[in-house]
């Protein structure tokens, strides 16, 4: 089986890390902050991972107060199930050297309430800043991480992976792991966009035919839960100044990399969560797509797609381009959807559509699970596809029923060969 979508390093760390997956509740996740912290030497980064407050009764974040009485005697920072938002503690912004209401790129901000002063959530670049304060782990640490993630993965049965976002190191980090017979697997490495040039020059260094560059990667636009994800029709409860979330990406520099891209013979993953993100990478690969062959295909990829227009869904099979989803985030996103988007539950992952469309499960629609945001057992996805719905509740609770396809379509999105059939009507 193939893992499309995936964060090696990540999935790495969260392996060794503490994980908030399992809280029920706000009072829950503190606990697990008590624990990590009294297991922590004073002055130590407490980093716990897999928050999802949307699901709590609560529907919060802890306060940066609340954090402070958990993790008193260390900088302590909460990364949500997406890797959009956080929450930290008052040690911890002070070891990222963040202010309240500082904007930090990529679109990332430390918010504040009415008076001014920071509520302990972090946003988008804001998390990533605070999150990376902590100690970096040392090169033996990272191989033996790196190590752990790709054996789990082996363990789950998949024998490709594909890194979005891979780091600088990592293809030679990889490499090394293949000479000395620890790399399980076949990996597809998709660096920063802005760094595909350089790591395209680079690549004889660390490349084989087990271990590859396949293209690069960009965000268009933030996500659901953290309501910035860029939306047609706009959110209930939208965030402040963003009612319909928000474009991560000018068209203009989306355009030229994606030209680069081609010059170079690869192509480009663009992670787009809301349908007016799809729309808008779909509109740029059209464009750019207007200078090749009739019969050539882009080979870009849109990633995760998790609302898509009706309008613009046959346009993945017309123009070519690749549709790699993960239907294990519908398990994930239950609420937020329902709260959030509930005009628009129908749009919600059209896999049917999709295929009926032309797409081809396991050619040009691939499934992932975005491994570490959520877990990466293949039966969650296939599971979302077949079902729509979380296990054990009733059918009524399904999201987008009309959108199902079998499960022999499913395992084929992973990549089993000759599997797949028709969904039942």
């Amino acid at each position: 089986m193939r893992e499309a979508h995936a964060h090696l390093a990540a999935l790495g760390q969260s392996l060794a890390m503490p994980s908030l997956e399992s809280c029920a509740n706000l009072a829950e996740c503190l606990d697990h902050v008590r624990t990590a912290a009294a297991a922590a030497a004073p002055g130590a980064f407490v980093r716990l991972h897999s928050a999802r407050p949307e699901g709590w009764p609560e529907a919060r974040w802890p306060s940066i107060d609340e954090l402070d009485r958990a993790a008193p005697a260390n900088p302590c920072v909460l990364m949500s199930f997406d890797h959009h938002a956080a929450a930290a503690n008052r040690a911890a912004l002070a070891a990222a050297g963040v202010a309240p209401g500082q904007r930090i790129e990529p679109n990332g901000v430390v918010v504040v309430d009415d008076a001014g002063r920071a509520t302990g959530l972090l946003l988008e670049g804001a998390a990533y800043a605070v999150w990376g304060a902590a100690p970096e782990p040392t090169p033996t640490e990272r191989r033996d991480l790196l190590r752990a993630a790709l054996q789990h993965l082996r363990s789950l049965g998949f024998s490709e992976v594909h890194d979005l976002h891979s780091q600088d190191w990592l293809g030679p980090e990889l490499a090394a792991l293949e000479r000395t017979g620890h790399l399980p697997m076949r990996v597809h490495l998709y660096p920063p966009a802005a760094r595909l040039e350089a790591e395209h020059a680079a690549r004889g260094a660390w490349e084989s035919p087990h271990l590859r560059l396949a293209g690069g990667k960009l965000f268009a636009d933030g996500t659901l839960n953290s309501r910035t994800a860029a939306v047609l029709v706009g959110y209930r409860e939208p965030m402040p100044d963003m009612p319909r979330g928000q474009i991560m990406l000018d068209a203009g520099t989306l355009r030229e990399r994606l030209t680069v891209a081609e010059r170079l013979g690869l192509h480009l993953a663009v992670h787009a969560i809301g349908d007016g993100a799809v729309r808008f990478v779909l509109d740029a690969i059209e464009e750019v797509s207007k200078g090749r062959r009739r019969d050539s295909r882009s080979g870009h990829r849109i990633e995760h797609c998790e609302l898509i227009d009706a309008a613009d869904v046959p346009r993945f099979a017309r123009i070519g381009v690749v549709c790699s989803v993960q239907p294990c985030h519908l398990l994930s996103d239950v609420e937020a959807l329902r709260r959030y988007l509930p005009h628009r539950l129908d749009r919600v992952l059209p896999l049917r559509e999709l295929i009926d469309s032309g797409l081809r499960p396991g050619d040009d629609l691939i499934f992932g699970s975005d491994v570490p945001i959520v877990r990466a057992d293949p039966a969650d996805s296939i599971r979302a596809a077949v079902q729509r719905r979380r296990d054990g509740t009733p059918e009524s609770d399904a999201i987008a029923w009309s959108q199902r396809i079998s499960e022999q379509e499913a395992r084929a999105a992973f990549g089993e060969r000759g599997r797949a059939a028709p969904a039942a009507q």
